[in-house]
This record gives C-alpha cells, structure tokens and sequence, in this order.
C-alpha cells in the first residue's frame, strides 16, 4: 500500500466482546484517530464480520486523511496465532472460525488476530502504565480475569498461544466453583460475577446482615459486586467484610504473580479496578509484605492508564508489529 507524503503511519484495532465491537484507528504513538462502537451480533459470524467492515469503514471515512497498514482485533477466546481462526469464544457462540482470513478477504490489508486480553495488554505496555519496562505483569479485573505476561520484552504466548490465563490459577484448593467449570480459582472469588455470587450467599446466610443488601439490590435480588462496594461505602458491616475479604484473596494471588515472574511493573486494570481505584492501594502493602523480597525490589504496583481504549489501541499496536518486515 502506498502512502502519501505526510501520512502517519497508522492502523486499525478492534476490540470484539460478547455484546460489543470497538474500533478505532491509531496510530504509532497509541493516539486514536477515530473510532466507532456498536452492539455485536452474538452466535453470528457472518453477521459479526459484516458488522466490523461497517465499522471500519466509518472510521476511515471519519479520519480520511489516514491509511491504515494493517488490522488488529482482540477476540474473547481462544486464537490460533499463525491463521487467525478462532478456535473457541464461548462469549459469542464461536467455534472453528477463519476470523483472519475473512477479514483480510473483505478488507485487502493484512489482518493478526489476538486474544482480546492480550491485545490489552500490549496496550498498556506500548502506550499505557507499562511503556517503558521489558517485565511485566497486566492484570484486568473485571466480570472475568485476564491478563498477560511481559518477561525481558517479549510477550510469553506459551506453547499453544494460551499464556496469561492468570484469572485460573488455583488459590483455594477445593474452593468455589469457577466458570471454568474446576474448583478454587483466582477469579472464582475476585471476579465481578463471583463478588456478586459470595455476596448473594452471604446475604441468603444471613438475612439480618445483609439487610442493605438486599434493599439495594431491589426487588429483582440482583446483589452485584457494584451492590456491595455502594454498601461498603455506607459502612455495612456486611459489604465492608465481603470487600476486605476480595482484597486479602487479591492480595494473595499478586503475591503469587510477582514471585513466578518477577515483574519491574505490575499494572492492575479492568472493571473493578476503575470503578474501585483503592483496591490498588490496598494491595500494595499484602504484596510487600508477603511477596519475596528479591521479587519486589524494584516492584512498581500501578493502575492502567488506556481503560477502555487498551483494547483497540493494543490491537493496534499487534497489527503494526506484525505488519513490519521484522515482526
């Protein structure tokens, strides 16, 4: 593709979820030039792609003095790299997709498919909390756990393209059930769903504790993890032991994190992260405390900076990456 004099170097990211797509066009120092969002076709693959060619067309007409190198898109579920097929996104009812392949065929330029954390990822770590460090760890928290892993500037994929699952790491054996469907993961009492899910036990063991509680939630029962931190917030005994007890498993897990790989910067992130900025503060001293000390020397514990731009920005970022004659 030629470019005219003038021209930045750009490209195309796309952040796919179960209920939305996010795409924007962004350039080489992470700036986005434009963007579109809009509901997702779920269970539909040719209805989704249709969907994504639309927006990017929106945005190339938005910002027409661009031309993009390449397209990136974060998909929730698992890719394989060298094709672009998605194998398995449960969030949209996926299975066995040739998502690269289709894009590249309706769009002419080159296409890489990622992960949608990991795309995120490389958000936070080109142009977000993690610019400038070669070890790092970024943590979103938010319905789910996800994240990836920086050791010694390079992005760990494992050996199947499945590094960074670090919401499904076991912390209490035998423990709650994930959704995963084994016992005792990380994100089975961090997650959003599981705040809500211990919250709504704690409540149906006791119904004079969690008064507020459920008069918050409303007639529906709809206790979620933003119920307990607004009741926290009120100083409900209840809420404030739920939110304590989150924070010591949060803690437990990073300590876990930081001694495996030994970050320069961990940045934490995701939806429960932004809304309840604290949790970072709170954290930092379980960490220091109980991490190694060798493991926390240079430790720096951070919140993400990208929120809800890492996606498409990271994404962006892997296209342009990818699309050097070196990547």
């Amino acid at each position: 593709m030629t470019r005219s004099v003038g021209q930045s170097i750009t490209a195309i990211g796309v952040d796919l979820g179960g209920t939305k797509v996010l795409t924007g066009i962004v350039d080489a120092e992470g700036v986005v030039r434009a963007s579109q969002r809009q509901s997702s076709a779920v269970g539909d693959f040719d209805a989704a792609v249709d969907e994504i060619v639309e927006t990017v067309s929106q945005c190339r007409a938005a910002a027409p003095d661009t031309a993009p190198a390449a397209l990136g898109i974060g998909v929730a579920g698992q890719v394989e790299r060298e094709t672009g097929v998605v194998r398995f996104a449960p969030n949209l009812g996926w299975r066995d997709v040739p998502l690269g392949a289709r894009l590249a065929e309706r769009l002419g330029i080159p296409v890489f498919v990622t992960n949608d954390v990991r795309a995120a990822t490389w958000g936070e770590w080109t142009h977000g909390a993690g610019s400038g460090t070669r070890d790092l760890v970024v943590l979103f928290i938010g319905t789910g756990i996800g994240g990836g892993v920086v050791v010694d500037g390079r992005l760990l994929e494992g050996a199947t393209n499945a590094a960074g699952e670090l919401g499904h790491q076991t912390l209490v054996a035998g423990g709650r059930k994930c959704r995963c469907g084994n016992p005792g993961c990380f994100e089975a009492y961090v997650g959003g769903w599981a705040i809500a899910e211990r919250a709504r036990d704690a409540v149906a063991a006791d119904p004079v504790g969690g008064r507020l509680l459920a008069e918050l939630a409303g007639p529906s029962d709809a206790v979620t993890a933003a119920t307990v931190m607004v009741g926290a917030g009120r100083e409900d005994a209840l809420s404030v032991r739920l939110v304590d007890e989150t924070v010591e498993y949060l803690g437990a897990a990073l300590v876990g994190i930081v001694n495996a790989f030994n970050p320069q910067r961990l940045v934490l992130g995701g939806g429960v992260i932004d809304h309840n900025p604290w949790f970072v503060e709170r954290v930092r001293p379980i960490v220091r405390q109980r991490a190694l000390s060798a493991a926390t020397r240079r430790l720096e514990i951070v919140r993400a900076k990208l929120a809800g731009n890492a996606g498409i920005v990271g994404a962006a970022a892997v296209a342009l990456h990818g699309a050097r004659p070196d990547g």
